[in-house]
């Protein structure tokens, strides 16, 4: 077997018609910092797909970036973000929103499917000493959609959790990671997934999809958005040349593009789920998009490593596999032709 690329949809190339659109770009000169043409462009586009008339965008470089600076907008440096116990923002962004929000806390709750529930949440808002100065008060609740082990949230889902949030005051975010992934799953509009749904900002990844070290946070919340100028530019990411980050931001939200490319990587997950299903494979979740957990003898990982594939191995008996914009229907035929003699 040739070597078959599932350990992560990060490994991936950029679209073609990202990278166009980067080349576009690299004609004559333009404004730095942003006050370019192709930023001011990137806004009328952001506020269009997300059907929201005044949101606001910042193009950063990084996921954790987006990350720490949406939660540094949104919780005060005595505060504390809630989120899932396996989010990505507690679990492996070595504290950055700490580091960003002047110290503010991140505390993980349970809830199954790797997802928080109404309950859950509610079992965390009643354990705070509210208004004790000696306990950080809760001011952010933070979803990650889709989560990191692969489930996304409905809408109803969303709404339920949000609505507990509210009780207590609390903004929302979503780190949206792969948030095209969530859409096409959920074959849902972007306002219906963030502000309809009582999202205030949004941590909107691209270079998972396609990009070229590219993401943004759009901010549906005015008050947050006057705070991102500043914090933008403090924690560096106002970075010179915003125009080829805003191009391929561009590109990447017109024509369906990331809906195009994610759709793409969950169906390929799809059909690598029912085949390893067929096979006896036993999966960790339940892979609503292009992220599987399987369980998988060290002995059989290791065969399938000598064979071709790439994955991680994520500790001893269970392998993590994602799909990508590039996945093609051969490569899962190959990977399950692999699994098959692996297994036997």
């Amino acid at each position: 077997m040739t070597q078959i690329e599932l350990r992560s949809d990060n490994t991936a190339a950029v679209v073609p018609e990202i990278f166009a659109a980067v080349a576009a770009a690299n004609a004559g000169t333009a404004l730095a910092y942003g006050g370019d043409e192709l930023t001011t462009q990137l806004e009328a586009v952001v506020r269009e797909v997300f059907e929201h008339p005044t949101a606001r965008v910042f193009p950063v470089t990084s996921g954790t970036a987006a990350n720490a600076l949406s939660l540094s907008a949104l919780c005060p440096p005595w505060g504390s973000v809630l989120c899932h116990e396996s989010a990505h923002i507690l679990n492996s962004e070595c504290a950055a929103t700490s580091l960003l929000g002047g110290g503010a806390a991140i505390r993980g709750i349970p809830g199954p499917d790797f997802r928080i529930t109404p309950d859950s949440l509610h079992d965390a808002l009643d354990s705070i000493r509210w208004g004790d100065p000696h306990h950080s008060q809760p001011a952010v609740l933070s979803f990650t959609q889709p989560t990191d082990m692969g489930t996304i949230y409905s809408l109803e889902d969303i709404a339920a959790v949000v609505a507990v949030a509210k009780t207590r005051e609390l903004r929302v975010h979503i780190d949206g990671a792969r948030a095209a992934n969530a859409l096409v799953a959920l074959d849902c509009s972007p306002a219906d997934m963030t502000w309809r749904a009582g999202v205030d900002v949004l941590s909107l990844g691209a270079t998972k999809n396609g990009a070229l070290s590219a993401e943004a946070i759009v901010a549906f919340d005015d008050r947050a958005a006057d705070e991102l100028v500043y914090r933008t530019k403090r924690a560096g990411h106002v970075t010179s040349k915003m125009r080829f980050q805003s191009a391929q931001l561009i590109a990447y939200l017109t024509d369906r593009t990331w809906l195009r490319t994610a759709a793409n990587s969950n169906a390929r997950m799809a059909e690598l789920a029912i085949g390893l299903a067929k096979l006896g494979v036993e999966f960790a979740n339940r892979s609503d998009v292009n992220m599987l957990f399987a369980y998988i003898d060290d002995p059989v990982a290791d065969r399938l490593e000598a064979s071709g594939l790439l994955f991680y191995r994520m500790g001893r008996g269970t392998i993590r596999l994602v799909t990508s914009w590039q996945t093609t229907p051969e490569d899962i035929e190959q990977a399950l032709a692999g699994f098959d003699t692996a297994l036997a």
